[in-house]
């Protein structure tokens, strides 16, 4: 009786596929039609970002479900590939970078949250004011007195969400061709744009979207242990992702024959509300911001928890200092959890101050993963770079690996690049305090700091945070 309880319990391709989806799918797909025309791309280009998208997301997701098999013992998230294969300072950086990409996008929530409360009271206008600050510091502190009382499992809120945002896509893909409102005239209008900016700069516009869009695909890799046949995670990953790309794409082009990039780019959060709103009516732009509400709302819970497990799973490792791995009687990640939004709290401030937009956070936050996603690839190509760390592998199965982890490598060195240099230079902001986390950390281990390499990586990683620092207090960059 127990083996066959214990078969009902493991998903099939079915499930797994599901999973896949529901989990990646967030706030991105109701914004990223007006994000990337707010970055000067145009129809042309938008398309050819999508297509450099799929090609490198699937290749790193394909680099993550390999090393998930080859080195099943690693288990300490994406960042523990980096530690193995580039040593614990950039191990550490690895960890340290994907932890600020979950609080800054913790941040980019909140502030998409209440722009979309303010569709229905315009007191919150589009979520960067001071009372959708207030309102937004309540709700992180409310969360997180949530967490410490040890609410480790949201499985109805997640369900509820996933629905939420499941309903106002449909009803888009379904009512744009329905009410005839997709202009096919629009949609080649400009196509390549107006010279403005280059096609090279339109397509490396689209990147931190389309990054932003895939974040947690990563994620798939953990289903494995979950499957029926371990066959269906091969399969459900590739349907999966390409269910993705798919809905990604039809929504992409669906919003470009509505309105022209100009007109896209001039919407307020979520975009998506407003095109429909167009196509069916106000009662459209009142589902999606519904959708949009009450999904963030879901997420954000299930982020808040992720953003605090990442330096408390990376303390018990090692990877963090000591401090990180306590926690609480209802062993909850108490310390780990109250540092992780003190500093959320800190950036709701320069939403305040600043009037940061859920674009400009997004676009940081995208920026800080994309170090993660790069060294889990080398890695993966290092590993594959000998049959011997693949263990019994035929040669037709090893040329593919290695096809995958190149890419993937090759995406990631794109992704960074494309980001622009004054992402490239805010990044350095925030990596460099992380240098202070890492020398304590080894003191506590009585262990030295760096290696030389690790040194001169740490003094780069510091002049770069002061020349960074000096411009923006120039006003010679500006992040926000």
């Amino acid at each position: 009786m127990e083996r066959n309880k214990t078969k009902t319990n493991q998903l099939g391709f079915g499930g797994l596929t599901a999973m896949i989806i529901g989990s990646t799918i967030g706030a991105g797909i109701f914004t990223i039609a007006g994000d990337m025309a707010s970055n000067g791309a145009h129809t042309g280009s938008v398309l050819i970002g999508w297509g450099i998208c799929g090609i490198g997301m699937y290749a790193l997701m394909m680099s993550f479900f390999g090393l998930n098999k080859v080195k099943p013992e690693l288990t300490n998230g994406i960042y523990s590939y980096a530690k193995e294969g580039f040593g614990e300072f950039v191990g550490f950086n690895s960890a340290w970078g994907y932890w600020m990409s979950a609080l800054i996008c913790n941040v980019s929530y909140i502030t998409l949250l209440f722009g979309s409360l303010g569709y229905f009271f315009p007191i919150f206008e589009d979520g960067n004011n001071s009372i959708s600050v207030i309102c937004g510091s309540i709700f992180v502190w409310l969360l997180v007195a949530l967490v410490l009382k040890g609410v480790r499992q949201a499985t109805l809120i997640t369900i509820i969400a996933t629905i939420c945002k499941l309903i106002p896509l449909f009803v888009f893909i379904v009512a744009i061709p329905l009410t005839a409102k997709f202009d096919f005239e629009i949609f080649t209008d400009n196509f390549w744009g107006n010279g403005t900016l280059s096609l090279g700069s339109q397509i490396m516009a689209t990147t931190s979207s389309t990054v932003w869009a895939f974040i947690g695909v990563e994620g798939a890799v953990v289903l494995s242990a979950r499957a029926r046949k371990s066959s269906d995670v091969g399969k459900a990953s590739l349907t999966g992702f390409l269910g993705l790309l798919a809905l990604y794409v039809i929504v992409a082009v669906l919003s470009m024959g509505v309105l022209t990039t100009e007109e896209l780019a001039s919407l307020d959060n979520p975009q998506m509300a407003q095109i429909l709103e167009i196509a069916v009516g106000p009662w459209g732009a009142t589902l999606v911001n519904i959708g949009v509400i009450i999904s963030i709302a879901g997420a954000l819970l299930g982020w808040t928890i992720i953003a605090a497990e990442c330096p408390y799973e990376a303390a018990k490792q090692g990877v963090f200092t000591n401090s990180f791995a306590k926690s609480n009687k209802n062993d909850s990640p108490s310390v780990a959890l109250l540092i992780t939004n003190i500093l959320v709290q800190a950036f709701l401030l320069i939403v305040l101050f600043n009037e940061s937009s859920y674009l400009a956070f997004y676009t940081i936050g995208s920026s800080m993963i994309m170090l993660p996603y790069l060294l889990s690839a080398l890695y993966y190509a290092k590993l594959t770079s000998r049959r011997k760390n693949l263990g019994d592998i035929s040669s037709g199965e090893l040329a593919r690996e290695r096809i995958f982890a190149i890419i993937g490598s090759i995406y990631g060195v794109w992704m960074i690049i494309s980001a622009g240099i004054v992402q490239f230079l805010v990044t350095s902001i925030l990596y460099a305090p992380g240098i202070l986390v890492y020398i304590k950390g080894r003191k506590e281990k009585n262990l030295s700091s760096f290696r030389p390499y690790e040194r001169n990586i740490a003094i780069l990683l510091v002049c770069l945070a002061v020349l960074s620092i000096i411009l923006l207090f120039m006003g010679t960059i500006n992040p926000f």
